[in-house]
């Protein structure tokens, strides 16, 4: 986080004294790519400019002590957050109408179980779901899921309060952020980007995008596909 009395060259002046070539490219790829630097520069500014004020957030409602069963048994909300401050949480959509999980979180999700590690050094991470804990044990061991750990909101308060429940009954996928200090849970953030949100000719998407399957494609001239997803699998 940059103290807010530091003075930034500008993204332009940044881009034009990266010394970064490649074997062949013309005057005109150097020109467009100048330019696109810059923006890119300014891209990650922007990124850590709403990192920061999220990180500013007022602090948030108190938190019930919600009920999930684990891996390991029943535990409560306090539970989930073993020896750390904070708790990440995932709302996964497979629930008991579902006869297969959502495709798009399990791509997310699968992405996440390598990174699972290396982010529960940090903060505690888990995944619920409404369907029974051995439901989702099986699914993560078709997976070959290692890092994860999994939670059954059977009694779907968790997934009532923070909107994992549409108005049919269906699943809604969500990311949420809640505290633990001095003994108190309070929700710090949720991402809200929904279809309400969104732009036109574009699916609801939070950003930065928390999926990395979107984000290497962003970097290619096919772009995302507009009308291609993640599949649960692709053939024999």
């Amino acid at each position: 986080m940059l103290d807010k009395a530091t003075t930034l060259t500008s993204a332009k002046e940044l881009a034009d004294n990266c010394k970064v070539r490649f074997p062949g490219e013309s005057a005109e790829y150097r020109r467009a790519r100048t330019a696109l630097l810059a923006e890119e520069i300014a891209l990650r500014r922007q990124i850590e400019r709403v990192a920061d004020m999220r990180r500013t957030l007022p602090p948030g409602r108190d938190v019930k002590n919600y009920r999930f069963i684990g891996e390991q048994g029943p535990t409560d909300f306090a539970g989930m957050f073993g020896d750390k401050q904070t708790l990440v949480i995932y709302n996964f959509m497979y629930g008991p109408q579902r006869e297969r999980p959502c495709p798009m979180c399990t791509s997310l999700l699968s992405a996440w179980d390598g990174e699972a590690q290396d982010i529960m050094q940090n903060v505690a991470l888990a995944v619920t779901a409404r369907s029974p804990i051995e439901r989702l044990v099986a699914f993560k061991n078709e997976r070959g899921w290692r890092n994860l750990k999994l939670y059954s909101d059977m009694d779907q308060e968790f997934s009532r309060d923070y909107h994992a429940i549409g108005a049919n009954g269906e699943d809604w996928a969500g990311l949420h952020v809640f505290t633990k200090r001095d003994g108190t849970i309070r929700h710090f953030w949720s991402g809200e980007m929904d279809f309400g949100t969104a732009d036109p000719g574009q699916d609801p998407r939070g950003a930065p995008d928390l999926m990395p399957l979107w984000t290497v494609l962003d970097c290619t001239p096919e772009g995302r596909a507009p009308k291609w997803y993640p599949k649960l699998n692709y053939g024999p």
